[in-house]
């Protein structure tokens, strides 16, 4: 459970199947939730309330004006439609992942020499982005949620700029349920993204650092670390 003085509020950006098992954890771990949709909150305020009862279904940016910590669990393709002026100095979670089938063919979205979680950085400079919550399945996110020292809990990567905003999710993942494991800084988010050894993956947390270490020789990261290489030189 959430142990600070009160209820801390998340907001959450995507009221899709990842945003609201992430609702239901962070319900069930002692916090205030408030989920936004693509949709006028009166459109998914049933949604909400079947799926995960106890939040609030509100818009986009009074979720972000109201909460401590923001979820972007929308398609990465829309980034560029959260509100940025309400994140402005807030602890903003990237859960998102690139999908070319969804978010159609984009340059910006799959350049070898960035992370996707720097671009959203880029877009929102005055926000504290961590990139976390985006490697694992929303089945296996919600099935594997432990108490700590249990058994069988599984390890969330993360990785962020900001040391305060790291240390702040890494308390947070694991009051839902997770072992945090940092990567480093945002840059080091290609080794979780989608085609990295670790995405879809449900491990312990050796087996994050493991697959985290093995990163720059597989098959994904070769290419990468050649294409920041010939920018360097």
């Amino acid at each position: 459970m959430n142990s600070s003085a009160g209820p801390e509020t998340i907001g959450i950006l995507g009221a899709g199947k990842m945003g609201t098992v992430l609702a239901r954890l962070a319900l069930a771990a002692g916090y205030r939730v408030l989920i936004a949709g693509s949709r006028a909150p009166s459109e998914i305020a049933l949604t909400v309330d079947v799926l995960t009862p106890g939040a609030v279904a509100t818009t986009a940016a009074d979720a972000a004006a109201r909460a401590d910590i923001v979820i972007l669990a929308l398609p990465l393709g829309k980034y560029r439609s959260v509100p940025a002026e309400a994140l402005r100095g807030k602890l903003v979670i990237d859960a998102m992942n690139y999908w070319w089938e969804v978010d159609g063919i984009r340059d910006d979205l799959n350049d070898p020499l960035t992370s996707t979680s720097e671009t959203v950085q880029a877009f929102l400079p005055d926000s504290r982005v961590v990139k976390a919550l985006n490697h694992v399945g929303y089945h296996d996110i919600e099935d594997k949620a432990r108490p700590a020292g249990q058994a069988g809990r599984i390890a969330v990567a993360m990785a962020g700029d900001d040391h305060a905003a790291v240390a702040a999710v890494a308390s947070f993942v694991d009051t839902l349920g997770f072992d945090p494991v940092i990567a480093g800084p945002l840059a080091e988010g290609v080794r979780f993204e989608p085609g990295a050894e670790l995405f879809g993956a449900d491990v312990d947390a050796d087996e994050v650092r493991t697959r985290l270490d093995r990163f720059p020789d597989s098959e994904r990261g070769q290419p990468i670390a050649r294409a920041r290489a010939e920018t360097a030189a």
